[in-house]
């Protein structure tokens, strides 16, 4: 198991896993990583850590921990992107939003951090604008987030910076979707919409196949600009 570190629930019943990767010093934010549909898995622990280079404290909490606590898979493999597909489609992403409320009360009260985003993809993306809509996270970013064209009766609840990066030939998002968010979301000012053409689904990946290198870059630099002015 990748985990380190368990967070009280919000009701403080029970607890939930999360990989946590501290910065040296004091750290300048926080930032959360929500995952894929293939958990806490090594791709995303690189994400965590990539941030705690960066001076903040990374908080990567455990999806699908009602479900089967630890699990990691591998996009590449069928079998097990399709057991991926199938946790995801047993999330309760209500409940889930409330794990989420619990990971940003427990970076500020209990590691006093003030500032805290969160970066979540592919079904973290949904994630992220669920954050941005039902908490109050100071900054959301979503990397080819599901989804959320549906929610968007939400979004007038937006209170602070949301950015989304959006490839257009997206396998799951389709271009009539990505045209609902973008006629949703750009009038609003806290929203930033990035495209990246000709680029699918996961290709920021950090691990796998799916990466590409030209597009992960030029997004990580805008996110990583976009936390630099929202969080610290």
């Amino acid at each position: 198991m990748s985990t380190n570190t368990t967070i009280p629930t919000l009701d403080g019943q029970t607890t939930f896993p999360a990989y946590v990767s501290r910065p040296q010093g004091t750290p300048r934010g926080a930032i959360i990583v929500v995952q894929e549909v293939f958990g806490v898995e090594k791709g995303i622990m690189k994400k965590a850590d990539d941030w705690a280079a960066r001076g903040y404290l990374a908080v990567a909490p455990d999806v699908f921990w009602r479900q089967e606590p630890g699990v990691e898979l591998d996009a590449d493999v069928p079998e097990q992107f399709q057991k991926a597909i199938g946790l995801m489609m047993g999330h309760d992403f209500n409940l889930g939003i409330q794990d989420i409320e619990a990971t940003i009360h427990w970076i500020r009260r209990e590691q006093g951090v003030a500032k805290v985003g969160l970066v979540g993809f592919c079904m973290g993306g949904k994630i992220a604008y669920m954050a941005a809509t039902r908490t109050d996270v100071d900054a959301s970013v979503g990397y080819y987030g599901v989804g959320i064209d549906e929610m968007l009766g939400e979004s007038h609840a937006i209170a602070k910076a949301l950015m989304l990066h959006i490839p257009t030939a997206d396998g799951f998002v389709t271009p009539d979707k990505q045209r609902i968010m973008h006629d949703g979301l750009d009038p609003n000012p806290h929203c930033t919409l990035h495209d990246y053409e000709g680029l699918d689904h996961g290709f920021a990946a950090e691990v796998g196949t799916r990466r590409d290198e030209a597009g992960a870059t030029l997004a990580d630099q805008r996110t990583a600009d976009f936390f630099a002015q929202h969080v610290g």
